[in-house]
């Protein structure tokens, strides 16, 4: 088993560029399959879940290359619809929630699909509701085999609706606009998911000639095309990766300049950490982060304790409250988190407290932190990573800890994060991949 052994209580220094965004990679690839042309995609991040969602499509006939590092040329000219009704696909697909996506393409451009139960990240409830009905509103007629845990998809032809979503699903508002580029007449989709991974794919479907309107808003208007063509697309950088580098700064007293963060995109990400009390500076489309001895967590205007929660795009995105949470154990003061869209996300915290933090875990939702303001420096302890982010906040309390750490099942960080490891120790780590029998 693979594991990162780490040697904290060093300041870093230096300069980092974020990796290419997770989900709107996870995204993008499965939009390829709308058009027989190529498709070119740049930035992409070389991590696990998207090189298995890559050799998925590579198993049902698309040709892929890469002409040079994070670029990768597409074409989905001999496709095998077939492919999805195998145990290999079930097998794969089962490992990574981002396969419910290949859904909408496959849907708009043959009329069937397959979708197994999710996989990814063991963090609560991820329902497939959205998708389904979404789909059946379209015109879809969907079957479950339980035997399999396979939903089976088809229809004779899309028909363009009205659809209001009862969550404003990233994925479930991806589904439905691949599959409803290629419908007959209009959909509109109202409380759609408006985060910059939906407005990114948007712009590339119109860029292949779809017509969709209303782009980083919650009411996208779809009017269907007869075919797409294809394109080349640019990752935005990965706000999660941002906020990640933010926070080891300042857990880390290290001075840390991240480069080409598309600071545009980032929403209110920056602000939240500095309500944490971490100083940043926007210095065009990068961030610099100086060296702090302490930094105090804000409290509301009226005095009371700062709540820090998820929510759905502008708000708040839930995949960066494991970074705050792990932030706030070595500032000053007092802070509330409540995760809000997942009831497992929080169960790291017991490492967390057996490192000397000093966290309430109030139930499966909420954790109040009481920062140690550098006093009491975190101890360096032997832990499982359980999923990817609460991975990455693991690995940071290990770098600003006193002593040795070592963290297990690191595929969850690798899944992730792109060599992070290795970009981290050109900052002045001290991060070793080793093997435990």
């Amino acid at each position: 088993m693979n594991a990162f052994e780490i040697r904290g209580g060093r300041s870093l220094k230096g300069t980092i560029t974020p990796q290419g965004a997770k989900n709107e990679a996870l995204q993008v690839l499965c939009a390829v399959l709308l058009t027989k042309e190529p498709v070119t995609l740049q930035n992409v991040p070389d991590i696990a879940d998207v090189n298995a969602l890559i050799e998925v499509l590579q198993d049902m006939g698309v040709s892929i290359s890469r002409p040079e590092p994070n670029t990768i040329i597409l074409q989905a000219d001999n496709i095998d619809p077939e492919y999805f009704n195998t145990a290999t696909f079930r097998k794969k697909s089962g490992k990574l929630r981002g396969t419910v996506m290949l859904a909408g393409p496959m849907l708009a451009r043959f009329r069937r699909a397959y979708i197994p139960q999710p996989g990814g990240d063991k963090i609560g409830r991820r329902r497939l509701d959205t998708h389904i009905l979404g789909f059946e509103k379209l015109g879809v007629t969907c079957t479950y085999d339980s035997e399999n845990q396979l939903f089976s998809m088809q229809a004779d032809k899309l028909t363009g609706a009205h659809m209001l979503l009862e969550e404003p699903s990233v994925t479930g508002t991806a589904n439905m606009l691949m599959a409803a580029v290629l419908a007959e007449g209009t959909t509109t989709i109202y409380n759609a998911a408006c985060e910059p991974y939906v407005q990114q794919l948007c712009h590339m479907l119109n860029s292949m000639g779809a017509r969709i309107s209303g782009i980083s808003s919650n009411l996208l208007t779809i009017e269907g095309v007869s075919g797409l063509k294809g394109c080349t697309h640019r990752v935005l950088a990965d706000m999660i990766e941002v906020g990640s580098f933010i926070g080891l700064a300042a857990m880390t007293q290290s001075e840390i300049t991240i480069k080409n963060v598309d600071a545009r995109q980032l929403g209110m990400i920056p602000d939240v950490f500095r309500r944490l009390g971490i100083e940043l500076h926007l210095q065009g489309d990068d961030i610099y982060v100086p060296a702090q001895d302490h930094y105090r967590i804000q409290k509301f205007i009226d005095g009371s304790i700062l709540t820090v929660y998820d929510h759905p795009w502008p708000g708040f995105t839930p995949d960066l409250l494991s970074i705050v949470l792990v932030t706030a154990t070595q500032a000053k003061g007092t802070v509330l988190v409540h995760q809000k869209m997942f009831e497992s996300r929080l169960f790291f915290v017991d490492k967390l407290i057996e490192m000397g933090a000093q966290i309430v875990l109030c139930d499966p939702h909420r954790a109040v932190v009481i920062g140690l303001d550098k006093q009491v420096a975190l101890r360096g302890i032997n832990m499982v990573s359980p999923d990817i982010r609460a991975g990455v906040a693991l690995l940071i309390a290990a770098l600003s800890a006193n002593g040795k750490s070592t963290i297990q099942n690191i595929h969850q960080i690798d899944r992730g994060y792109e060599r992070i490891d290795e970009r981290l120790n050109a900052l002045g780590a001290d991060i070793r991949r080793i093997n435990i029998a």
